[in-house]
């Protein structure tokens, strides 16, 4: 049975087992810092808000993630000093850089009313099992009028289809420089408005 909480109504005890989801599920992404998930979630584990993540539970146990925010609203409060004893002071401080530039502060189109759902990953042992299909339509009945998705990589098809699935449509295309190297074209991003009752 996947039961779907806010990861703070679980409580402290749950916050390294949802970074862990967090850190396998974007394995391939934070491979420059350290490609042992041990490393990583000892590194993310300090900067995550759990008021800010859903988790599916299977058996009790965190089996995929999602952050939910909503205007200026942040997921991540790193501390630069932490990533730095975990990763090193050269990956801890370009790491600290990144998800400063990159993940903190709301997109353009930011505003009350406005959910943007972030992070999606499952763990890999529950990947393809309906995890998180079952934790997006839990997340899309919070009173929110609209839900975006944003900087989905082109070649992550699955993520693509599901999100489709539960009615998403793609809103913008952002190409990426060096995409060849990169290993994909452009950042897709997406939205779905509820339904006026």
């Amino acid at each position: 049975m996947i039961e779907v909480s806010r990861a703070d109504r679980l409580g402290e005890a749950y916050r390294r087992p949802v970074t862990e989801v967090l850190v396998r599920g974007f394995a391939d992404d934070f491979a420059f810092f350290s490609e042992d998930p041990r490393i990583l979630t000892d590194a993310f584990a300090h900067m995550i808000l759990l008021d800010r993540f859903h988790v599916a539970l299977v058996d009790g146990e965190p089996a995929a993630v999602a952050s939910v925010t909503e205007a200026d609203q942040e997921c991540f409060a790193p501390r630069r000093a932490e990533l730095r004893r975990h990763l090193g002071p050269v990956h801890g401080t370009i790491c600290w850089l990144i998800v400063r530039s990159q993940f903190l502060g709301g997109h353009d189109g930011a505003r009350p009313g406005l959910a943007e759902i972030g992070f999606v990953t499952s763990a890999p042992r529950f990947q393809g099992r309906g995890v998180a299909t079952a934790l997006l339509r839990q997340v899309m009945e919070l009173p929110y009028e609209e839900f975006v998705l944003r900087d989905i990589k082109d070649t992550n098809a699955p993520a693509l289809g599901l999100y489709a699935k539960l009615g998403f449509r793609e809103s913008r295309r952002r190409p990426v420089r060096f995409a060849k190297r990169a290993g994909f074209s452009a950042y897709v991003s997406m939205n779905c408005r509820k339904p006026v009752a």
